[in-house]
């Protein structure tokens, strides 16, 4: 998506959220969301604290779950494993993973340390699960 056809989504209120990070905008459509809860679907969104605050803004029912890194050294660990950054862009990356967005924590629902994959997917999943169960009730 070009940038012009980003601004006009914005401006049209296209995006349930969008943010702006490392010189890159991404946002979530609201009519996909919106399909998949009509559907009685659950709705997974992988955003950042950008995105999650205006969530919690528009959808105040939403359950945000915060997954933190175990360590500054093991989160810097997988990053560089990745490959995906140049050695500058890793350190701005790290510097607001622990300065801006750790810090923020706090006002999610739940916090979920990603030590290991298959133990955090597990948790969010009994999260998932406690709340469809209340809903129920």
């Amino acid at each position: 998506m070009g940038e012009e056809e980003f601004d006009r989504l914005v401006d049209d209120g296209a995006f349930l959220e969008w943010a702006s990070m490392f010189g890159h905008r991404s946002g979530t459509l609201r009519g996909p969301v919106d399909e998949m809860q009509r559907a009685g679907r659950d709705v997974l969104l992988e955003i950042d604290v950008q995105g999650a605050r205006q969530i919690r803004d528009r959808v105040p029912e939403a359950v945000l779950v915060f997954i933190a890194p175990p360590s500054r050294e093991e989160l810097e660990r997988r990053l560089r494993a990745r490959g995906t950054e140049d050695p500058t862009e890793l350190e701005e990356r790290l510097r607001v993973a622990f300065e801006e967005e750790l810090p923020q924590q706090a006002w999610f629902d739940h916090v979920v340390e990603n030590l290991d994959l298959q133990r955090a997917t597990g948790e969010v999943l009994a999260i998932i699960e406690s709340y469809r169960h209340k809903q129920r009730d």
